[in-house]
Parts: structure tokens; C-alpha cells; sequence
């Protein structure tokens, strides 16, 4: 029965995919469109209010300026928000501010698309922070990464350095794709039973006479763009497991079918950007292939259990999940959460069997098993762009993407990125492991021990923003360096993809010959899943040694 859901919820995916990626490449063409109707004026007046002229174009440098500064002046917005939240409107509850450390973190992490969270939402956070704080950014931040995604396919077939107007294409991205998906699906959710209400708290009393405060609030509005947007985070601290975020198995089916929406609609409108259908199916292939596995991977761990536990009768592994969901929802989530870059949990993490643990790990830290909107796309191109280099050096030919010849340049922008999500993982987990006071962190001593503190930077540096569990990262170190790693690795990767595009866009167009690589066949689809497999297994593979592998040996 589980495995027939996996297959049943996978399927709807599939079935999506080509409607939604049509519908991607109508929103981003700056073609006239029936669309333009609908959502026209709209945009007009928020180009007038900001000062954009629609036509204006951008090169690969004015288009980067752009994303800096309209992300760095939203994140100052949202940390003096959580700074001064006591004293604003809307906070029914009567919250306090945000010290400036987490409120740092806060903000960070949610302009970067990561949403790690280090508080409980709902005793932290007043409505005006999780509406302006929160739910804001969740739409520019997921906005910002398909505007990037979409400047980087027009630099591949472009013919001058002409990434478009991020302006244009972050306000169509909200316009046209995540409000109107969003709003539908927030009425859904309240359909299901999840909380939409601008009142506070209210008193009840249980059964056994005893007080209850049951925290309430915007929840359908802020779980709908949590997931269309691969945004993560939660209005409670319990996330997706919370009733009155994941009430229902069909507000589960919406949340999962949510989260992988955009991701691969927008692989295959690439595609039908670059006119190749074959080579978008390419690279949906690759991430296909490596997501079906990692799928497989957890949800045998799962069901398999520890022999330690199996030995006394229980069969399968029910620590830390939801009854209502069970081994195989719980697996699929997971997979999804961190497959999507997303990181919302609807269970513990940190209770998976030890070999079920290294897929949320190794999704992670590959990056690329289609990822968040926009980002995961581009880090798929980037072991794409390596494939072909790669391929070029042993048949002797120069290397050539799309017509356009890859050279020494593009190379090493693509080794900046690809070498930059090691760093910023594995260099703050040593550090972290060697300072005492961040050791006191730790829940847990040993293998395990050490997974928290693996897994919290490698959520940090993917911006999936899922955590472990255990580990109690609301300290002045794991704020900052978690905030520090999740910018660096937001933002290093986008700068050398959009200069890489900007290259790409002036070099003429080399005409196809029979010497010319193919890449979009089955061939090169499996050269580049074993590159992407083995880079990962050769940068990661010493640290998970030592946490998920040596844990899953020692309970064997």
C-alpha cells in the first residue's frame, strides 16, 4: 500500500510537468500573450511605483547588481522587523523582539530561500514578523531564483549580453506563477482543516482538566507559498508534522506535489527555451534517475528498521514520524524536502535509520536532484557544463554546449561554484567540532553526535534549511556561522552562473558537426550522473564516513 502511493503521488508529478513548463515559458518570453490581460495591469502599476522601464535590458554585471541590492534591502527590512516586533501591530500574543544573532539568522535565512529555522515559530514571531518577515520573502526569494534560472537559459542562446530585466522577471515570477498557485492552494488547505485567522491564541481545557493554549494564525497562506516556492520553514515548530499545518493524507499529497511542481516543470521548460525538448528530457533523466534511487534508498531504510529494534517484534522504523503518514509518506517527504531544496519535515530527521539519513545528507550535498526553483536547475547546468569540458579532454575535441564552445574561463567559474559548497560545509563543521562551547550543542555524543552538526551547515550551504534534530542551534555561533554559510552559498554560485551565462552570450555559434558531442542522449546522460556521483562521493564521502555510514555499521 505505501509503495503504491509513492507511485501514485510521483505519477501526478509527471503528469504536471509538461502543462506547468508550458506555462513557464509564456510567463518569461517577453512575447505578447493572453496573460498580459490577466496580470498586465498589475505589473504596469508596480513598474511605475519602482521606477523599472519594462524594456530596459541587462547585461550579466547590471543583472547580478540588481539581485544584490533588491535582496540585501529586503533583508534589512526583515531584520528590523524582528528587531522592533514588540513594538509594531499585529502581535496578539505579545511577543518579544528577536535578539540581534537569530534575528540575523532570521533574516538571512529566509532571503536566501533557506527558511532554517532556529526558535519555534509560534512563540517567537508576532503575525506582522511571519507575514513581512516570513511569508514576504518567500515570494521574492523563490522569485528571484527563476528570474536567475531564466536570465541564465537566455545567456546559452543568446547572441549578445542580454540577460533580460530582473526587475520584469522577478515581479512576473510573483504575478504570474506564485500568487495565483499560492492563493489556490491556501484555499485548499483551509479546506482541509489548516488555520487562516488574524486572531490569537485561544485557552482550552483538556479532558483531564488541565489548561491548553493552542496557537493559531495565517497558517493556510504561509504553508502554500512554503511549498510552491520551496521555501521550508514553519508557522509551528513542529513544521509539517503539526496538525494544524499537515492536518490531513490529502493536505500531505498537496504539500508534496507542491514542493516538486516548479523544480522539474522548470527543467522541462528549459527545453522548450533552448528549442531542444531532447536536451531538457536529458537532464530531467539525470535528476530522475538519482531521485528514484535516493526514494528507494529511504524508503527500504524505513521499513526495514534496526535489527536491534526488529529483534524485539516492532517492524519497521516508527521513531519520531506521524502515525497518520506512516514509514512511506514520511520517506517520501523526506526525500522530496531535500530533493526540492525545500526543507520543510512532516518527520524527525534526525530519527531515520542511520542508512535512510544519508539520502537527506547526499540530496544535499549534490544540489542538483532538481533543487529548488531556479538554483537547482542551474547547479544541473553546472555539472552539465563540467560533463561536456570533461568529455571534450578525452575524445580531444574542443568542448561546445549548445553550439557555443566552453573555454578556460567558463571552466573555472563553474570550479568556483562546485568547490565553494564543500568549503562552506565541511571547513564550519570542523571548526564547530573543535570549540567547546559549540560541542555543548550537541544532543547526542559520537557518530550520531556528529551527523547534527554535518547536517545543520549542509543545510545551511544547499538553502534547504531541514534540520537533524538534536542539535540546539540557537547560539550566537551556530546564528552567525549557519547565517554566513547560507549566504555564501546562495549568492557565490548565482554571481559565477550569471557571469558564465554573460560569457556564454557574446561567443558565436559554432555550427553542428559530426565531431560535435551529443548532449542529449542516453550516453551523455549517464556520463554526467556518474560525474555528479562521483564528485559528490569524492568531496563528501570521508564525512559521512564518519557520521550515517559508521552509525548505520555499528546498529547493523
Amino acid at each position: 500500500m505505501g509503495l503504491l502511493q509513492v507511485a501514485i503521488t510521483l505519477g501526478i508529478i509527471m503528469l504536471l510537468v509538461k502543462p506547468m513548463g508550458s506555462y513557464l515559458v509564456k510567463v518569461f518570453s517577453y512575447e505578447k500573450s493572453d496573460l498580459d490581460r490577466v496580470f498586465g495591469p498589475f505589473e504596469r502599476v508596480s513598474y511605475r511605483l519602482m521606477g523599472v522601464k519594462e524594456d530596459e535590458v541587462m547585461g550579466w554585471k547590471k543583472y547580478v547588481g540588481a539581485v544584490l541590492l533588491v535582496n540585501f534591502v529586503m533583508m534589512l527590512l526583515m531584520y528590523t522587523v524582528f528587531r522592533l516586533q514588540k513594538y509594531l501591530p499585529f502581535n496578539p500574543d505579545g511577543i518579544g523582539n528577536m535578539p540581534p544573532a537569530l534575528a540575523f539568522n532570521t533574516a538571512v535565512s529566509f532571503i536566501t530561500n533557506t527558511n532554517w529555522q532556529a526558535y519555534s515559530g509560534e512563540n517567537a514571531l508576532s503575525y506582522l514578523s511571519q507575514m513581512v518577515g516570513l511569508t514576504f520573502p518567500m515570494f521574492t526569494s523563490a522569485a528571484t531564483g527563476f528570474a536567475i534560472a531564466v536570465a541564465f537559459t537566455r545567456g546559452l542562446v543568446g547572441r549578445q549580453d542580454n540577460l533580460g530585466n530582473f526587475y520584469v522577471d522577478i515581479t512576473r515570477a510573483i504575478t504570474r506563477v506564485f500568487l495565483p498557485i499560492s492563493f489556490i492552494v491556501a484555499l485548499v488547505l483551509v479546506f482541509q482543516g489548516v488555520p487562516q485567522t488574524l486572531l490569537g491564541a485561544v485557552q482550552a481545557t483538556t479532558i483531564e482538566g488541565a489548561g491548553q493554549t493552542i496557537t493559531r494564525g495565517l497558517v493556510a497562506s504561509f504553508e502554500s507559498i512554503k511549498h510552491i516556492g520551496t521555501n521550508g520553514g514553519g508557522w509551528f515548530g513542529t513544521n509539517a508534522a503539526h496538525p494544524f499545518e499537515n492536518p490531513t493524507p490529502v493536505a500531505n499529497l498537496i504539500h508534496i506535489i507542491c514542493m516538486m511542481l516548479l523544480p522539474t516543470s522548470l527543467v522541462y521548460a528549459f527545453g522548450l527555451m533552448i528549442k531542444n525538448k531532447k536536451q531538457g528530457w536529458t537532464i530531467f533523466a539525470a535528476m530522475g534517475i538519482i531521485f528514484v534511487v535516493m526514494v528507494a534508498t529511504v524508503f527500504y531504510a524505513e521499513y526495514k528498521g534496526v535489527p536491534a529494534v526488529d529483534a524485539l517484534g516492532v517492524h519497521g522504523n516508527m521513531e519520531g514520524k506521524e502515525v497518520r503518514f506512516g514509514p512511506s509518506e514520511s520517506a517520501l517527504f523526506t526525500a522530496v524536502t531535500t530533493a526540492a531544496t525545500t526543507g520543510s519535515v512532516n518527520n524527525m530527521h534526525e530519527s531515520l535509520t542511520p542508512l535512510g539519513s544519508i539520502v537527506p545528507f547526499a540530496e544535499m550535498m549534490l544540489n542538483n536532484v532538481f533543487g529548488g526553483k531556479g538554483v537547482g536547475l542551474l547547479n544541473g547546468l553546472l555539472y552539465l557544463i563540467l560533463s561536456v569540458f570533461i568529455c571534450g579532454l578525452m575524445v580531444g575535441r574542443t568542448p561546445e554546449f549548445l553550439g557555443k564552445k566552453i573555454e578556460g574561463k567558463e571552466i573555472k567559474l563553474a570550479a568556483i561554484a562546485i568547490l565553494t559548497h564543500p568549503l562552506i560545509i565541511l571547513a564550519p563543521t570542523a571548526w564547530a567540532l573543535i570549540r567547546p562551547e559549540s560541542i555543548h550543542s550537541i544532543a547526542n555524543q559520537g557518530t550520531h553526535g556528529l551527523s547534527e552538526v554535518l547536517y545543520a551547515f549542509t543545510s545551511g550551504a544547499a538553502n534547504n534549511g531541514s534540520a537533524f534534530g538534536g542539535l540546539t542551534a540557537n547560539t550566537n555561533f551556530y546564528n552567525l556561522g549557519i547565517g554566513m554559510v547560507m549566504l555564501f552559498g546562495r549568492y557565490i554560485s548565482i554571481i559565477a552562473m550569471l557571469a558564465i551565462a554573460g560569457s556564454l552570450a557574446t561567443k558565436r555559434v559554432v555550427p553542428v558537426t559530426t565531431g560535435t558531442l551529443r548532449t542529449n542522449t542516453p550516453l551523455f546522460m549517464g556520463i554526467m550522473i556518474m560525474i555528479i556521483l562521483v564528485i559528490g562521493a569524492l568531496t563528501f564521502f570521508p564525512a559521512l564516513a564518519l557520521g550515517p555510514i559508521a552509525e548505520h555499521l555499528a546498529v547493523r
